[in-house]
């Protein structure tokens, strides 16, 4: 029996399923990993693959949704044809029935949100691999005409390689610039995406929530926070960015890194670099702490 969870004045169904509980035939429940308004998100195993995979479920009270419908369904088409190494993989969908879900590769490690609130600031030699890498995997998503959309530190797990997770919002370029409401989390979202009505979103907006993350990697704290007891109905006071104010800078982070997350948060789209240029300007930086090994494109080095 579903059971009903309260927060404020909304509620929300959980299938409260138990350890070993099947969800459909072939796969099981093992543990809940938390979940937001629309899904539910499930440690489990799936017999086919014979593999502990991750089930995103709609929540059992949103099951004839169509609105969650179509977000799943359009979530599971891009994991269908997208492939990189650092974004996560689907491993099917069951979009019909009682228990519409994605199964999703189960990944090991920390979010890249819990290592800065366990640790603080990242050190330079994890931070700059990984600031290419994700880098690297939006540069793909551009080529590919998607925009992810919701790109935080909460959807960057720590791993070898790392991986960008979390496609529920991500939309075609198309799509995309045909937004006219916010989408995304409020602090990590650039500003066309957060009043999308005077402007066009599209892969820039990937590139300023990358920044955003960096930034939070090196400082400890978001870019522009808001402040306290802001009035949300209040745009600017929601979300500080379309102030157009520079965050404080970067003293503790090396000058190309720091002005390169500067310009991923320029106010405008058209001044910021694309993903593949802020890859590109990290280059340097890797070979200076990584002697003879660059994660881009390969290069002989003559003796």
């Amino acid at each position: 029996m579903p059971e009903r969870r309260e927060r404020g004045r909304r509620s929300r169904e959980s299938w409260g399923f138990r350890d070993g509980e099947e969800i459909v035939p072939g796969r099981l429940a093992l543990s809940s990993l938390g979940g937001g308004w629309d899904y539910e998100v499930f440690l489990g195993w799936d017999e086919h693959l014979y593999s502990l995979v991750v089930f995103k479920l709609v929540r059992p009270d949103l099951v004839d949704d169509e609105r969650v419908l179509r977000s799943l369904a359009r979530e599971a088409g891009l994991l269908a044809r997208l492939d990189h190494p650092v974004v996560v993989r689907g491993f099917g969908a069951v979009l019909e029935g009682e228990r519409p879900h994605l199964v999703l590769e189960h990944l090991e490690g920390p979010t890249l949100a819990s290592a800065i609130r366990g640790s603080g600031a990242l050190a330079l030699e994890q931070l700059v691999p990984l600031a290419f890498q994700l880098a690297s995997a939006l540069q793909y998503l551009a080529n590919e005409g998607v925009v992810h959309l919701d790109v935080k530190p909460s959807n960057v797990i720590l791993g070898a390689p790392p991986r960008l997770v979390d496609l529920s919002v991500a939309r075609s370029v198309e799509e995309a610039e045909r937004l006219r409401g916010p989408v995304g989390t409020d602090a990590y979202m650039a500003p066309e995406q957060c009043d999308p009505a005077g402007s066009t979103v599209g892969t820039a907006a990937d590139v300023w929530g990358l920044g955003a993350t960096l930034y939070e990697a090196v400082s400890g704290s978001v870019p522009f926070p808001r402040p306290e007891h802001a009035d949300l109905d209040d745009l600017v006071q929601r979300f500080p960015q379309l102030a157009r104010e520079e965050p404080p800078p970067l003293a503790d982070a090396p000058g190309p890194l720091a002005e390169l997350v500067s310009a991923c948060l320029s106010f405008e789209p058209d001044d910021r670099p694309s993903a593949g240029e802020v890859a590109d300007g990290l280059e340097p930086l890797i070979e200076a702490i990584r002697p003879r090994r660059i994660l881009g494109r390969s290069r002989p080095r003559l003796r």
